[in-house]
């Protein structure tokens, strides 16, 4: 697949790493030169220098003959994006997808203005990091969580502490202890240190992992209770940050919940949230960053905490602060994507990077047509992809274990029809299965064959 990334931002850089190879051939357009040689030192890709939406650019980079078009230039070029991707769709782009900084432009009313135009995507990276956002704060069970067929699979992720009763186990003996019939799981990955696991019976578990569970809807409780995590019922909400995503947050939960508390520390845009938010939803102008003032707000009073400014720094520590003071749930929306890491080392139950997130959404474009989603999991390097299986395709022809299956993806999870039960290796998958994957980066293109 001939792909053209418009734009070497963090979006694009990260694109590219997880487009690079596989029989892509990945060029990458932007106006600054030092940004086009860190990317083309990080993976393999051709760099074009130059205007993103120049035609005589676009020309060069070669998107008469691209299968996808890809605009993500940095948030303050969103015009240059929609421009782009119109131009690369009239020179034969096969497909074109754009990133806004407009939530208007995604309303149903206006889509068709933009189909008609020649972009096929648009995308809102804080919306998409909002709704991320709302739905973990809308379940009770974990730092993350993904469910499939409305609930019926769940994946959830749990920090493991030195009292939980897995830690020093190994995952064969766990399993035997408490996998029954209802309560169904599989571990499809361990996040430790800088290193995602595919997990085997033989993996020991250690203090401080991150683990990512597929269960049946039914087995989640039984689980967290084994773990040793306790339910998190959101009523109260604090948001540090009146940015676009703290006002989406902000009016998204404010109809489910008792009370949602907005704190920003400019007094202009406070205003201007108090003129366009919900009644029921408290703003307050102050610094966030102080813990006297986080006091004084009654941040003891209230079951979740969400820094959504826009200094990564910032949200951290508030996060880090809010949990000392006894917050049950923190949230911080990080830009750089190498500090996910330390916050979530330093406390923070879940790193927002939107980045990331609207990256796997867009990778989505570049795998086979039965794929119906693609999430990054914040904590680990890895995707979590839920594929429909075609007829006669690779991973029908035989059990799960006898296939070849690559060992850097497991298969958690499958939902055949109205059921869904947890993968085994002596499993079958049948054609229009749904199946619920969990790769590393460098196979994911090898686990899209077995579905084709």
């Amino acid at each position: 697949m001939k792909i053209v990334i418009d734009g070497a931002g963090e979006v694009g850089c990260h694109l590219a790493k997880m487009l690079a190879g596989e029989n892509n051939e990945i060029t990458i357009i932007d106006q600054d030169a030092e940004q086009l040689r860190k990317v083309a030192q990080s993976c393999d890709v051709i760099t074009c220098l130059g205007n993103p939406s120049s035609i005589d650019t676009l020309k060069e980079a070669g998107v008469a003959k691209c299968d996808l078009f890809i605009a993500v230039n940095p948030s303050d070029s969103q015009d240059v994006n929609i421009v782009s991707a119109v131009l690369a769709k009239k020179l034969g782009a096969q497909r074109t997808t754009a990133r806004i900084n407009n939530q208007e432009y995604l309303s149903f009313e206006y889509k068709n203005i933009f189909t008609e135009l020649g972009i096929d995507l648009l995308f809102y990276p804080e919306k998409i990091a909002a709704t991320e956002i709302t739905d973990m704060l809308r379940r009770t069970t974990s730092t993350d969580s993904l469910d499939f067929a409305r609930g019926k699979l769940q994946m959830a992720v749990f920090r493991l502490e030195e009292e939980s009763n897995l830690v020093d186990r190994q995952l064969g003996e766990v399993v035997a202890e408490i996998s029954t019939e209802d309560i169904q799981f599989r571990v499809v990955a361990i996040a430790r240190d800088n290193e995602t696991l595919i997990p085997r019976v033989d993996t020991r578990f250690r203090c401080n992992d991150l683990v990512f569970i597929i269960s049946k809807r039914e087995g989640i409780n039984v689980l967290m209770d084994y773990v040793g995590k306790r339910s998190v019922e959101v009523k109260k909400l604090m948001i540090l940050g009146g940015s676009p995503i703290g006002e989406m947050v902000a009016t998204a939960m404010c109809k489910d919940l008792e009370e949602v508390k907005i704190i920003d520390s400019n007094r202009a845009k406070c205003e201007a949230l108090s003129e366009s938010l919900p009644r029921n939803v408290t703003v307050v102008y102050g610094d966030g960053r102080s813990t006297d003032f986080l006091i004084e707000e009654g941040i003891k009073d209230f079951d979740a905490f969400v820094a959504v400014t826009p200094d990564t720094e910032t949200n951290i520590l508030s996060c880090v602060a809010a949990k000392k003071l006894g917050m049950s749930r923190t949230i911080a929306q990080i830009e750089n994507i190498e500090y996910i890491r330390i916050a979530e080392g330093m406390g923070v139950d879940a790193a927002i990077n939107k980045k990331l997130i609207t990256a796997g959404r867009i990778f989505k474009f570049t795998l086979n047509n039965k794929v119906r989603l693609v999430k990054y999991m914040s904590g680990t390097d890895a995707e979590v992809i839920e594929f429909i299986v075609a007829p006669d395709s690779k991973i029908t022809k035989g059990k799960i274990k006898d296939i070849g299956f690559p060992e850097k993806a497991i298969i958690g999870g499958v939902i055949r029809g109205s059921d869904a039960f947890i993968a085994i290796g002596d499993t079958e998958i049948k054609a229009y299965d749904r199946v619920a994957v969990f790769a590393l980066p460098e196979v994911i293109k090898e686990v899209d064959k077995f579905f084709k």
